[in-house]
């Protein structure tokens, strides 16, 4: 590497951008160019500041797993985690001022502005950043100086040789010998690259399509609380996933799972404790469990469709950083640590969009039902269970956000917050099953703000009131929590994790039992491999199922998780 940033080297060798591209009235200001040889040559900066439009160079790649409103999972180019983005590659520009991170402060900016406007030998990054300060290779040096020497022959071949001096065709004869090897092995390199990808193509899965995969291996034990007491199990959930890309700009989910993993049994039925990977079709094989499809339309709005098991956090920011994995395994151990339980009130199929009054503001509305597939009374897309709802959320920038949620929700089987299973994914069973039949609504609130890269704090308030449609009566369901990340805990990729909270309990439950449950919960995620994490943790809920009578419940858990 050069000890020279990437531009400010590339302005300063250039010389024939300075020579050749400027008018007799270049900039005065010189600078000397040390060549491989040894010798020193006086330019101008007239020349400066240019980017290479070579695909073979490494896009940047931003491992950071922030929640922030515009990271909804929509549009397309593959990520390492298996969803599409815009590639990093660079493209032209006819303006300076496309650069948002050049200034007519800078030294060289009137040199720039020339090169761009004037002779269109400057690229830059689809973001609108031009990176001056990046330093470079031999290589790139090289691949630059061979782009600007054919714009050196275009304009000779236009009748415009009269501008080359004999100095300035002396010293371009030295840069090109000093840089010959250098051209040489990239052209090897581009034509190895070529044989490389016409290989791949031919052999490819599919040209629209990528398969990732999860799978998990987790040792569980509830050293106390348990229904069935202190039993070491061993449990695994597979996923396979079909990401595909129609448009460029559209999204595909076709997700399969199989796996044996069950929660464990807590006094009074209780939801309480539920792990992302209990979330599992348990003894089957090939289960197609997600089934959704994102779409823009124009460009302020992103829409999704879920025909399958989809969840209102499937497209709505939940605004839990680091935390939220959905149901996944690579963030925190449960569901009730990865986000709200509002956003877990109904599920199945639907839509829902995401409206960006601007790069701070979004606003979700979604609909989904239960019973969409059944043709029986009371059932359907639209006759019985739903959920309908709508947030509004403030991202004021990168390091903090807050959202205000309105859940309207009918309920006439299973639990409450069930995201359309029928079975209570977090909280009580008082808070699940209040009534046989009921209608609810829920209000909520969540934010989040990043101290620094390296620790952030978020959490959430709601309560939900469920109205008794077979009877009279309603009651008030409370749940909250407050957490703690560290991005990066010990090395890259690391994340540890602490929450306390509860879980959703009725409040003044006319039972017998109506004490307050409380859910602890830390781990530690640690990055074998960029495809291998191991997670020990620890869940520690007390007064499980509302009652102080049963004893804490605390489960131990070391989770595997393998992406591929």
């Amino acid at each position: 590497m050069f000890n020279r940033s990437f531009h400010n080297l590339f302005m300063e060798s250039m010389i024939l951008g300075a020579t050749l591209l400027a008018s007799t009235s270049a900039y005065a200001e010189e600078r000397n160019l040390v060549v491989g040889n040894g010798t020193q040559t006086n330019i101008s900066t007239g020349l400066t500041k240019l980017t290479l439009r070579l695909n073979q160079t490494p896009p940047f790649k931003d491992n950071s797993s922030e929640t922030t409103i515009a990271q909804t999972p929509k549009i397309p180019a593959i990520n390492s985690d298996g969803s599409f983005q815009q590639t990093n590659s660079m493209s032209q520009v006819t303006s300076v001022s496309q650069f948002s991170d050049v200034q007519p402060s800078d030294w060289a900016f009137g040199a720039l502005q020339s090169l761009v406007e004037r002779y269109g030998c400057i690229a830059g990054y689809p973001n609108s950043t031009y990176r001056g300060n990046r330093a470079m290779t031999r290589y790139e040096f090289a691949a630059g100086l061979n782009a600007c020497l054919s714009r050196i022959n275009e304009l000779i071949a236009t009748a415009t040789s009269d501008l080359v001096t004999k100095e300035d065709l002396t010293t371009l004869q030295r840069l090109q010998a000093e840089f010959s090897a250098e051209l040489a092995t990239l052209r090897g390199r581009v034509d190895n690259l070529e044989a490389q990808t016409a290989e791949l193509e031919a052999n490819q899965f599919s040209t629209t399509t990528k398969l990732v995969g999860e799978a998990v291996f987790a040792v569980t034990d509830a050293f106390s609380g348990s229904v069935n007491g202190s039993n070491t199990v061993f449990q695994d959930r597979v996923r396979l996933k079909f990401i595909s890309s129609f448009t460029g700009k559209d999204t595909l989910y076709v997700r399969l799972t199989g796996g044996n993993a069950t929660t464990l049994k807590l006094p009074n039925a209780t939801g309480e404790g539920l792990q992302t990977f209990n979330l599992s079709p348990a003894n089957n094989n090939d289960f197609l469990d997600w089934l959704a499809y994102y779409f823009p339309i124009g460009d302020k709005i992103d829409a999704y469709v879920g025909a399958v098991n989809g969840v209102f956090f499937d497209f709505i920011p939940t605004l839990s950083p680091y935390l939220d994995s959905a149901t996944g395994a690579g963030r925190a151990l449960t569901e009730f640590a990865s986000s709200s339980p509002i956003y877990r009130i109904g599920g199945g199929a639907g839509a829902g969009i995401n409206y960006k009054f601007s790069d701070k503001v979004v606003l979700s509305l979604g609909y989904l039902a239960g019973d969409h597939a059944s043709a029986e009374s009371g059932s359907g897309l639209f006759n019985g269970q739903y959920g309908a709802i709508a947030q509004l959320a403030w991202n004021p920038n990168n390091n903090s956000g807050i959202g205000l949620t309105y859940v309207n929700a009918y309920q006439n089987r299973g639990a409450i917050f069930d995201i359309g299973s029928g079975g209570a994914i977090v909280g009580t069973a008082q808070a699940n099953t209040p009534f046989d039949q009921v209608i609810t609504n829920s209000y909520g609130a969540e934010a989040f703000y990043k101290f620094s890269p390296k620790v952030a704090i978020n959490g959430f308030f709601g309560y939900t009131n469920a109205k008794n449609l077979a009877g009279s009566g309603s009651a008030d369901i409370w749940y909250y929590a407050l957490g703690l990340a560290f991005p990066d805990l010990g090395k890259q990729g690391n994340l540890g994790g602490i929450l306390v909270g509860a879980e959703p309990y009725r409040g003044g439950n006319p039972a017998p039992a109506n004490d307050l449950s409380l859910h602890i919960e830390g781990f530690y995620k640690y990055r074998l491999t960029d495809n291998i994490a191991i997670t020990p943790g620890v869940i520690w809920i007390t007064a499980p199922g509302q009652n102080d009578d049963n004893q804490d419940a605390v489960i131990g858990t070391v989770r595997t998780t393998f992406t591929f």
